[in-house]
């Protein structure tokens, strides 16, 4: 490829440049390229869109909305937008599309690899079994309470980088993903997929927030008995369960590490334990994941969409025209 090198003694004349340069190329990346099921997908784009949407075979099986995300060092910031492939999707080819109000933008193509989930089988005593299966309008109403905060995507970012853990202990006792098999006290079954991970921790252990955030939710409830909820970024939860105590109230902000209460056995538990949860656009995530790897890595976003702007910013000069990464 030529080389094209301008230098431009005007600053209104380069930025009026620089955004044509820019417009030859809408530059994206995608973290990570081979997701499992129930794996968080970080989209970063030098342009604007409004949502990306991931589908399969014909299918819409997740979306998530974009937002701004600013940078440091008077670098301009980029839009981002973070969806889940569920649990429950086949490995093999998707799509992401990437949309704005007049329609598709680009469609980047997708490989699901494939992954094996735990099965579990729990037995409810009498009083459990209840919770899971008698009508109750207050359960409905929580539920509905429960469902209308996770999909609310807000604007706010408290956090872009990698989650802690929210107890110091490693023991598990069940699993992301898990297919669950209820049996009830009186014969019946029921069957479900665990959302998060479950610490295997004595009551009264110190549960910490995994990430900053706000916390959107601090209450008992009648199957996760007392629970909180944080806030990280637009679409992006934590969710703490079965707690004995709660430290913490509803829009408080927080760190990471603040301590939001103490491990129990409160609602629908069979024992002491922490329920830790994460949900993003209301689709369960597993928690390990932005364990592992930050929110936003914007470092590896920039590094693929902002190399010529960057350098623009460092000389006023435009090297090359823009390439897809």
């Amino acid at each position: 490829m030529k080389k094209r090198v301008f230098v431009f003694l005007f600053a209104g004349f380069i930025f009026t440049t620089l955004a044509g340069a820019q417009s030859l190329q809408f530059k994206y990346t995608v973290i990570p390229e081979t997701p499992r099921p129930g794996e968080p997908v970080t989209i970063g784009i030098n342009g604007t869109a409004r949502q990306a949407v991931l589908r399969a075979n014909e299918r819409q099986l997740a979306r998530g909305l974009f937002f701004s995300v600013p940078v440091q060092d008077g670098e301009q910031g980029f839009m981002a937008a973070v969806l889940t492939i569920p649990s429950t999707a086949n490995p093999g080819e998707a799509v992401i599309r990437l949309e704005n109000e007049t329609g598709v933008i680009v469609e980047i193509p997708l490989t699901i690899a494939g992954r094996e989930f735990d099965a579990d089988i729990i037995d409810l005593n009498p009083t459990l079994t209840g919770i899971r299966t008698e009508p109750s309008p207050q359960r409905t109403a929580e539920a509905n309470r429960l469902a209308a905060i996770l999909n609310r995507t807000g604007s706010e970012i408290y956090h872009t980088g990698n989650f802690i853990p929210p107890v110091t202990s490693t023991r598990r006792t069940s699993f992301f993903g898990s297919r669950r098999v209820y049996r009830y006290s009186g014969g019946g079954t029921d069957t479900a997929i665990h959302a998060g991970v479950d610490y295997g921790v004595p009551t009264g252990t110190q549960v910490l927030a995994c990430g900053s955030g706000k916390v959107v939710l601090a209450t008992m409830r009648i199957v996760t008995g007392n629970s909180v909820i944080l806030e990280h970024a637009p679409g992006i939860y934590s969710l703490y369960y079965h707690l004995d105590t709660i430290n913490v109230q509803e829009d408080m902000i927080v760190t990471a590490g603040t301590l939001l209460g103490t491990s129990g056995s409160t609602g629908l538990a069979t024992g002491p334990h922490l329920h830790w949860e994460i949900q993003i656009n209301a689709e369960n995530t597993d928690p390990d994941a932005f364990v592992a790897r930050p929110i936003i890595d914007k470092d590896a976003i920039l590094t693929k969409i902002s190399i010529y702007r960057r350098a623009y910013y460092k000389t006023g000069v435009i090297m090359e025209e823009p390439q897809a990464f």
